[in-house]
């Protein structure tokens, strides 16, 4: 038990290194007054967005903890004792459960609020110093990716372990997880609508129809689209992130105790073996993911580049610090297992979930970047025309699901082989162990692509912008990678938490023969396509004001174009704002309502039924949105950059077609569904035992 003591000291570690990045970070030139100017801008209009985002989200936290304070802590207790489930830990006489639903909230929006708050500022000085060199704004803009990186580790693993040492009991970090997940959603897709509208508004009405370059000053939408990517691509990415972390954790720790009892067929439902909390297996993913955070620290010194800006060189410049960190989480995980007296099998597992992330992402890596012939065939496609490229989008998103689908299934079974259920899960906090660098290598493109953005808007010199577009370029492909994980990880910790609720509920399948289970997962298949379909659409109802109001700007304000007058860029910042917290709504209701209506209205099993089909529909879906969206991007930058007639001939203009369809796919509806799947499942495992 004393080794927990390492995950403690791993989250002080990640808070005194986050404090060492920042205190560099602002350190550095912030550049022409200019510059400052434009960057305090997008300061002030992110900071907006995310006050009142957190304004609505307090009084939805505020109801639901009591919610779950008056209808499951004070009546779960009794229904785990009829199940026989274990003793009760410490302070049973709390609202344990809404206590920690009520801290992982916070937790998850302190973590989206630090990252963002970092990368507005990076933002300037990574576009400062792009005019020394590719390799010192590479430094910055992955320097603020780390601090997002390793903030949301180590308050995710300050928080549970400190919880889970205090109630001496798993059942009510559960709440945790909740609380985390419930922000999460309403980030990612608040963030997401923001983002999507300001930039498919900025897109379509400036870039196409009237042919000013992208970033362009006189866009009244241009201050929108760079506020847009720090609330939703860092504030709504950091939340999200926290949540898979935290899911993944509590997951495995809600199965420990299988892990004790046998492995295969033999570790299943055996409520009788439930062990004290100070279990070595409950001890481990702590442990594991402790030193995940010392191993990404350690990663983060090795990503160096020259000032060659090819993807390729950029791109293993950052492998080498997520191999390296994913090599020290190996070495220590095997200490571990020794010290704690674990079986060795449990090395193979955190092995096989590091292996299935890094297939996870190099597959999503080869049908997203410009380098590989998936994507130059989809920017080839655009020669003909919009539809072309769109058709032949779609084509490659579903495609590309197949590899990573297939990876998970081989993950799911070679884990259940070594290690039963208990294995499963901690798959996914061996995947997700080096989070802090893997994190940084995505949540470094916002910054990178703010840079450009500032660039752009200040008139430096043409090789500036030609440094932060390398760098963006890079972002796009990363981005997509750690959506792969992300994804790949909400698969296994969604499973994890479907069994969880079946030992909560007693049940020992969920038969589809059964017409109950069959219309509950029938119900869950259709929830993915409904949520995706709702914040698709919002992000074209808010896109479709963000176009009026620049039309209108452009055609009152005659000016704006010849730099005799000002585009009001506050006016497309709230319209963005008022956009997004206000088709926010429905999306994530839905995600807490469903669930608890399916298991109150028709019957656990049902419930049990919706969790199974919406992780298979919503996984391909998942894969299948960011991927498309990720090769549009990436085919319409591969023009950009020289190929096809480059900038301003037919083909381009049909592929930023392409990339103003993929935005939303990607950056909205896409990374929000994996938090569907295990939003609906700790729901599930909360409010469980009400339905019995």
């Amino acid at each position: 038990m004393g080794l927990i003591i390492t995950a403690l000291v791993g989250a002080g570690c990640a808070a005194l290194f986050s404090i060492y990045l920042t205190r560099g970070i602002l350190a550095e030139d912030t550049g022409t007054e200019a510059m400052r100017q434009i960057a305090a801008a997008i300061q002030e209009g992110a900071a907006a967005f995310l006050r009142r985002e957190y304004l609505f989200l307090s009084a939805f936290v505020v109801l639901v903890a009591a919610v779950i304070a008056v209808f499951v802590d004070f009546d779960v207790l009794d229904k785990f004792e009829e199940l026989g489930i274990g003793d009760e830990g410490n302070l049973t006489d709390l609202p344990r459960t809404a206590i920690a639903y009520v801290i992982g909230a916070i937790a998850s929006a302190s973590a989206g609020y630090i990252g963002m708050n970092i990368a507005v500022r990076a933002n300037v000085r990574t576009a400062a110093k792009a005019r020394e060199g590719l390799n010192p704004a590479l430094r910055i803009a992955f320097s603020s990716g780390a601090v997002m990186g390793i903030t949301v580790t180590g308050l995710s693993l300050l928080c549970l372990t400190t919880l889970y040492l205090t109630f001496q009991d798993v059942r009510p970090l559960v709440g945790f997880a909740f609380g985390a997940s419930s922000i999460a959603l309403f980030a990612r897709v608040g963030g997401g609508i923001f983002t999507k509208a300001a930039d498919v508004g900025a897109d379509l009405s400036g870039k196409i129809e009237a042919g000013i370059p992208e970033d362009d000053p006189r866009n009244p939408a241009v201050i929108a689209d760079n506020v847009g990517d720090n609330v939703g691509d860092v504030a709504g990415m950091g939340a999200d992130l926290f949540e898979s972390y935290t899911g993944a954790i509590v997951a495995t720790m809600t199965l420990a105790t299988v892990a004790i009892v046998g492995v295969g067929e033999n570790a299943v439902f055996d409520p009788s073996a439930i062990v004290d909390y100070d279990s070595n297996a409950f001890v481990l993913p702590l442990l594991i993911m402790g030193i995940g955070i010392f191993a990404s620290i350690i990663g983060t010194f090795l990503v160096r580049t020259g000032e060659e800006a090819s993807i390729g060189r950029l791109l293993w410049a950052l492998r080498t610090g997520v191999f390296g960190a994913g090599a020290l989480v190996l070495l220590g995980t095997a200490v571990a297992i020794i010290a704690l007296d674990l079986e060795f099998e449990l090395f193979w597992v955190v092995l096989v979930g590091l292996v299935t992330g890094q297939v996870i992402g190099t597959a999503s890596e080869y049908y997203t970047a410009y380098e590989y012939r998936p994507t130059q065939n989809l920017a080839a496609q655009s020669e003909t025309g919009a539809a072309t490229i769109i058709i032949g989008g779609l084509g490659l998103g579903m495609l590309s699901t197949a590899i990573p689908l297939l990876a998970i299934v081989a993950a799911i079974g070679i884990t259940f082989e070594l290690a039963g259920l208990y294995g499963i899960a901690l798959a996914a906090v061996g995947m997700l162990s080096p989070l802090g660098i893997t994190l940084a290598t995505d949540a470094y493109g916002p910054v990178a692509d703010n840079a450009g953005g500032i660039a752009e808007q200040t008139h430096l010199p043409a090789e500036v912008r030609q440094r932060t577009d390398a760098l963006d370029s890079l972002g796009n492909t990363t981005a997509a990678t750690g959506k792969g994980f992300a994804i790949g990880s909400a698969v296994l910790t969604a499973l994890a938490l479907m069994v969880s609720y079946s030992q909560v509920m007693g049940i020992d399948t969920f038969n589809l023969l059964e017409v109950e289970v069959l219309i509950g997962l029938l119900i869950g298949a259709l929830m993915p396509f409904v949520f995706g379909a709702l914040t698709m659409l919002a992000v074209g109802r808010a896109a479709k004001e963000m176009v009026n109001e620049v039309r209108r700007q452009f055609r009152e304000h005659p000016g704006i174009m010849d730099g005799t007058e000002q585009p009001d860029y506050t006016r497309a910042v709230s319209i963005s704002t008022d956009g997004a917290l206000r088709e926010m709504i429905l999306p994530g209701a839905l995600a807490v309502a469903v669930p608890i209506l399916v298991g109150a209205l028709i019957s656990a099993e049902a419930l049990g039924g919706l969790l199974v089909g919406s992780i298979a529909a919503g996984s391909l879906l998942a894969l299948m949105m960011a991927n498309a969206g990720g090769a549009w991007d990436n085919a319409k930058k591969y023009i950009e950059a020289g190929a096809l007639g480059g900038k301003g001939s037919d083909a381009h203009k049909a592929a930023v077609v392409g990339d103003t369809v993929g935005d939303p796919f990607k950056d909205t509806s896409g990374p929000s569904m994996n938090i569907l799947l295990k939003l609906m499942a700790i729901v599930a495992v909360v409010f469980g035992p009400l339905f019995l």
